[in-house]
């Protein structure tokens, strides 16, 4: 028997001790290393409050139970999640350079090779497209499609997705020393602002709504809560609605699904083999990801003959905009006057998009080739 599933028959209040003791060790992370607080703050008070014994937060009535009910289950708290995300997003960098576009097809590659890991390790469909979700680096997107396939790992599905994404550079950076030369990173991408008609703003978000339900009609309302927080931003005529859908509805939203993932971190449902396997998939899915986006990016500076800087590869990710900031440091290190920013924001937008469309795929194909 693993050490995981000695723990889940420990008795009672040391289990929960141990799920404490974790939800103590994200706090930690999101205080003391800064590592995206927003998402670990209230994913680690949430596990340490729904293991206090005799709590009850997440029996039936519980107060963690009705908002998961309401809010997960429903889908609904994701997609205002995206709403908001989408109210944030600028495509103007993508506008700029859409051929970046390209790297997040290799980026997303995480994705069913965890499907496929998963599938032999002996996950149900459902489940392994759920916990290859989490290739897609992002967390809302991971969300959606666990309620839909795998309700039962929804807990260890976000928590890994989620604690991955806030250690990206943890792994970005070692992956980018490792497969991207220094002579490559010190490569200067040029760069012209350009002013874009407000017509291709309005119209872009229309445009990518309308072509993803074609392509993955149950994708939808991810793509399109993404896309109407864009439409909302850009349109120009709803900024009350535009700033309470970044400010107050993306807040709001976020502290509650943070608090009740961390409240499906309950010991005796936790901490079971099987959390260690999604764990390991989720990270195998980000190793491959990152990677693939990289090496895409490495060919493509050799195409241009040194025209791309290969660190753009990484970036090509949903982790936004976290996956850009650590390109941009990472390129500055090398050379203080390299400013990769602006390149690295337009991959990973369209990483964001990519993502979400990843998630849709799933939710579209995997019924027609399996019963889910």
């Amino acid at each position: 028997m693993s050490w995981l599933g000695f723990l889940s028959l420990l008795p009672y209040p040391l289990g929960n001790a141990v799920m404490i003791a974790s939800g103590i060790l994200l706090l930690y992370l999101a205080v003391r290393k800064g590592y995206e607080p927003l998402l670990l703050v209230p994913i680690g008070f949430g596990a340490i409050l729904v293991n206090i014994p005799y709590g009850g937060l997440m029996d039936e009535g519980g107060v963690l139970r009705a908002i998961y009910n309401l809010g997960i289950i429903t889908e609904i708290l994701p997609i205002l999640i995206f709403i908001g995300i989408g109210a944030m997003i600028d495509f103007g960098a993508l506008f700029e350079r859409p051929w970046v576009m390209i790297f997040s097809v290799f980026a997303h590659m995480g994705i069913p090779a965890a499907l496929l890991l998963a599938l032999a390790l002996g996950f149900n469909p459902g489940e392994a497209a759920s916990i290859a979700t989490i290739g897609a680096m992002d967390g809302p997107t991971a969300i959606y499609v666990a309620s839909k396939f795998a309700p039962s790992l929804i807990g260890p599905i976000t928590v890994s997705a989620y604690s991955y994404m806030a250690s990206i550079p943890i792994l970005q950076i070692p992956l980018s020393r490792l497969l991207i030369s220094k002579k490559e990173r010190l490569t200067r991408m040029r760069y012209k602002e350009h002013e874009y008609p407000r017509s291709l703003r309005i119209a872009f978000p229309v445009f990518v709504t309308l072509l993803s339900g074609i392509v993955a009609p149950k994708g939808v309302p991810l793509i399109g809560s993404l896309m109407l927080g864009n439409f909302l931003k850009e349109s120009g005529v709803v900024d009350r609605l535009a700033k309470s859908a970044q400010d107050e509805i993306a807040n709001f939203s976020t502290l509650l699904v943070g608090v009740v993932i961390g409240g499906t971190m309950v010991a005796d449902q936790f901490l079971r083999p099987q959390t260690l396997l999604v764990f390991a998939l989720g990270l195998f899915a980000f190793v491959i990801g990152i990677s693939a986006g990289l090496i895409s990016a490495k060919v493509a500076y050799y195409l241009t003959r040194g025209k791309v800087n290969p660190l753009i590869g990484a970036t090509a990710v949903s982790a936004f905009p976290m996956a850009a900031r650590t390109a941009h440091t990472l390129a500055r290190q090398d050379d203080p006057d390299n400013w990769l920013l602006m390149h690295a924001m337009a991959a990973n937008t369209g990483g964001q998009i990519a993502s979400v469309m990843a998630g849709g795929a799933l939710l579209t194909l995997l019924p027609l080739f399996f019963h889910v």
